[in-house]
């Protein structure tokens, strides 16, 4: 009896030392049974069967370097180096980082290539050679596109390689500085199975890389795709295993283009680099608020002014809005750069709590200038005093910011960064703000109104022209 229940026993832990187990092609998460979905990265379809590895031990091996004080390490080999971008310099927390890998990600044509060519021509040097791998063009339409935006430089050399073993092989030549490789997704490893791109390629692509970079003291920029959702396309584990995350981001039929630090272990991840793309190339913008302005000399209704906060820089955007007779019983409601979500009930706070009639049956249009998506709520009191203004059809004060949450009770409330968004207005000549109660420090010379809820914000405007009010209701 004794020896049946002992052979039971191992018999079932034999099943279950054999029994499969499964694991997440995009985070790695591993379970002991099958889920069509991942409850780590939420992800569907990737959870794969794998076999149960052996459990072995590692015995202790010769150290390759020696365990010292933390006192005692050389902190200037992680001294960052200019690209000799400012802007990009300024998201990466003051240049590269020998040994770095940074991923850069981004939507087809918003000028990734254009970028990195442009970084790569003014890193080369004597003493620091750059080179750039393509796998997505011929070398001839790179140097095109380096006579183009004039990175021409002889110490930046280029490859056309899809083969791994062939990017390895002329870091042994070349011994560069910096690696840019467009794209990581193009490369494939001879020596695993499946198509350039896939996960198992991409894995194998980006861990060579790494490795490379972290031996030679190499940093290395590899440019990503994206998929239609906007998120960084391949395994989740490329993103954890890289040191900066960066993203690429702007409007192909707009000129600003912005990079943002989603992920820095040498920096901020706060910081936003903004750029210009033109026929000649791409070029940073120190003071990009020139971009999100129209200069008038006479006040036009339906617009108004606010600051808003990308990453830690203020940019001044103006909000543009107009109202129309409807001719159909469902009015139209459209926006591009604002959220639909914020201007409707922009739309009805005015009507429920500014008694603004108004509104209710005209056709509705707003939007920003240059391209700029506003999507913090500081922008709320512009968009609301933007719309008041439309119906109206009074124009809002000259060199008038407004900045302030609005509340569905009709408040206004406090945002971050309220000093540094009336520096930046009373830097451009802005002399009139509202904004929310308790703003601290205000720029000398320049007038600041606080105001609690709607109805105070609204009384900038001249109070014959104001928007239609609905009647009070009894006892109101």
């Amino acid at each position: 009896m004794a020896a049946a229940t002992v052979w039971g026993m191992a018999a079932r832990t034999k099943s279950a030392k054999d029994r499969p187990s499964y694991r997440c092609t995009e985070c790695g998460w591993q379970t002991a049974k099958w889920l069509g979905r991942c409850p780590e990265c939420q992800a569907w379809g990737t959870v794969e069967e794998y076999g149960t590895p052996a459990v072995r031990t590692t015995a202790a091996g010769r150290v390759s370097t020696a365990a010292v004080p933390i006192g005692q390490v050389d902190g200037r080999q992680a001294t960052a180096r200019s690209t000799g971008v400012d802007e990009l310099d300024r998201v990466l927390g003051g240049g590269l980082v020998p040994g770095a890998v940074v991923l850069l990600a981004g939507e087809p044509g918003v000028g990734k290539s254009t970028l990195l060519l442009d970084v790569a021509a003014k890193a080369a040097s004597d003493a620091h050679r750059t080179l750039y791998v393509t796998g997505e063009e011929s070398a001839s339409q790179v140097r095109l596109r380096a006579d183009r935006i004039d990175a021409i430089s002889d110490h930046l050399y280029l490859a056309a390689e899809t083969d791994l073993s062939a990017v390895l092989g002329h870091l042994d030549e070349v011994k560069p500085s910096l690696l840019i490789l467009d794209s990581v997704q193009t490369v494939a490893s001879p020596e695993i199975d499946g198509a350039p791109g896939g996960m198992a390629q991409v894995r194998e692509v980006a861990g060579a890389l790494i490795r490379a970079s972290k031996e030679r003291g190499m940093s290395t920029l590899l440019v990503g795709h994206v998929t239609k959702d906007g998120a960084i396309a391949g395994p989740r584990l490329l993103e954890h295993l890289v040191d900066v995350v960066l993203h690429f981001e702007g409007d192909r039929h707009a000129r600003l283009r912005l990079v943002r630090g989603v992920k820095n272990r040498y920096g901020a991840t706060d910081e936003v680099g903004c750029f210009e793309l033109h026929d000649e190339g791409i070029t940073g913008l120190a003071d990009p608020s020139g971009l999100f302005l129209t200069r008038r000399d006479v006040a036009v209704p339906g617009t108004c002014l606010t600051v808003t906060l990308e990453g830690r820089r203020p940019l001044v955007a103006e909000v543009q809005a107009l109202t129309v007779d409807s001719q159909i019983p469902s009015p139209r409601r459209t926006t591009s750069g604002l959220e639909t979500s914020r201007v409707s009930m922009m739309l009805a706070v005015l009507e429920q709590r500014g008694r603004i009639s108004a509104l209710g049956k005209r056709d509705i249009y707003s939007a920003t200038v240059g391209g700029v998506k506003l999507s913090e709520p500081a922008a709320d009191l512009a968009i609301a005093l933007a719309l008041a203004s439309a119906a109206s059809d009074t124009p809002l004060p000259k060199n008038l910011v407004a900045i302030g949450e609005v509340g569905l009770a009709g408040e206004v409330r406090r945002v971050t960064g309220v000093q540094r968004r009336l520096a930046e207005a009373h830097r451009l000549g802005f002399t009139h703000a509202l904004v929310p109660g308790d703003p601290g420090r205000v720029p000398p010379g320049m007038k600041v109104t606080e105001v609690a809820d709607m109805g105070d914000a609204l009384r900038v405007l001249p109070s014959g022209r104001r928007p239609s009010r609905r009647a009070e209701e009894p006892g109101g």
